[in-house]
Parts: C-alpha cells; sequence; structure tokens
C-alpha cells in the first residue's frame, strides 16, 4: 500500500498531470471531445456531407454536359432535313411512294 501512495504522490506532483487535472483544461477536453465526434453536427457528419456535396457537384457537371449535348441534338432536328434523316436511319421510315431493302451481308448473320 505504501508503494502505491508513493506512486500517486509522484503522479500528482508531475507538472503535465497537474496542468491536465485543472478544472477548466477538463471541461475542454471534454468539450472538443464532444464537438469532433458525439455531436450530431460533428466533424465527422461534416466530412461525410462534404463528401456528398463534391460527388453532387461531379455529377452536375456530368448532366450539364448530356443537356448541352441533348440541346445540340434538339436544335439538329429542327431541320427538316435531318429530321427526315434520323427518322429513316433509326426506325427505317420511309415515305409511301417508296420502298426500303435491308441488306444483310452473309458475315454480319449470326447461326
Amino acid at each position: 500500500m505504501n508503494y502505491f501512495n508513493s506512486y500517486l504522490d509522484k503522479i500528482r506532483t508531475n507538472k503535465y498531470v497537474k496542468a491536465l487535472m485543472n478544472f477548466y483544461i477538463i471541461i475542454s477536453l471534454i468539450f472538443i471531445i464532444w464537438m469532433l465526434f458525439i455531436d450530431t453536427n460533428s466533424y465527422i457528419f461534416h466530412s461525410k456531407l462534404n463528401s456528398e456535396i463534391e460527388e453532387l457537384k461531379i455529377k452536375k457537371e456530368t448532366l450539364q454536359r448530356e443537356i448541352i449535348k441533348d440541346q445540340k441534338f434538339i436544335d439538329d432536328m429542327k431541320d427538316l432535313d435531318k429530321y427526315e434523316a434520323f427518322a429513316r436511319e433509326k426506325f427505317f421510315m420511309k415515305k409511301d411512294s417508296e420502298e426500303i431493302f435491308i441488306l444483310e451481308f452473309k458475315d454480319s448473320i449470326k447461326n
């Protein structure tokens, strides 16, 4: 028991332990730990939100590029000749007085 008491006395007289046992230091450490890890607005929560914001910014840029591409396509479709060419190529549409022949080569037919 005597050894234990002498050990506690050594700890209590240590200048670093005295500084850490100060009431304001203890409260400050508890506050910092609380704000960093435990609180609903913690640093961890904010870092997750920041990463989500970055992902959304990347998605926004991608969607803006697609909007520009689609807008160009819509502008092209306003021209009657391009509209007709698109319908003929993609949907095999024809005029009433025309016939369409689809040629398939032997090497393109799968057995």
